[in-house]
């Protein structure tokens, strides 16, 4: 059985309500392949950091509280790591091609790590004045269980090495409520272009 190492480098745009982010980072993946279309895969990706801000509103307890109320901005950051493990099928040409092109999708389930951190721009005095719930102001962590799909094409330089591009997206599949989110939907809801390489060890008999 023959397998592959590879790595690649990507720009992420993230697409969730409120917290709408680019970032970059890379990708370290191992495929093992199974036949000349079906390959198995694990990836670790991790980013840089991606910054957001929105704007929510304070409102007093006390009528006599001047003002009633004031609008505060929070912004937000987001460091990601994931791990998927998943399936690759090639559509057209084969893992080890030797020459052109071959084009594969892939499915897998992941599990995306965050630190989230929320800075308040301006001090809130909570005996005064009432906030909404989400988001808190300082760090903590919060995790998602993720569908992966993703659309790849690849070129054979010759021997064992091959350049390829992908195109690939993270669905949600918990929606759990986390106190460091600005809202609670869709989250994480990114697409994702990267580029790399990969080089294929083993023989065949």
């Amino acid at each position: 059985m023959r397998f592959s190492v590879a790595t690649d480098v990507g720009v992420m745009r993230n697409f969730s309500p409120d917290q709408k982010f680019w970032t970059f980072g890379q990708s370290v993946l191992a495929n093992l392949h199974f036949s000349k279309k079906e390959s198995a895969y694990a990836w670790i990706n991790y980013y840089s950091k991606g910054r957001f801000d929105n704007d929510f509103t304070a409102t007093a307890k006390s009528p006599a509280t001047i003002p009633a109320s004031f609008q505060y901005k929070v912004n937000g950051e987001w460091r990601i790591n994931q791990f998927s493990i998943g399936w690759k099928h090639y559509l057209k040409g084969s893992f080890d091609q030797d020459y052109g092109w071959s084009m594969y999708n892939l499915v897998g389930f992941g599990l995306m790590f965050t630190r989230a951190t929320n800075t308040f721009n301006t001090p809130v005095d909570t005996s005064q004045y009432i906030i909404p719930s989400a988001p808190v102001a300082g760090e903590g962590k919060f995790d998602r269980l993720t569908l992966d799909l993703g659309l790849g094409g690849e070129y054979s330089t010759g021997g064992n090495i091959f350049l390829y591009g992908e195109l690939r997206t993270w669905l949600p599949t918990s929606n759990y409520p986390s106190p460091f989110l600005h809202n609670n939907k869709s989250v994480p809801l990114p697409v994702i272009l990267s580029l790399g390489i990969r080089v294929m060890f083993g023989f065949d008999y």
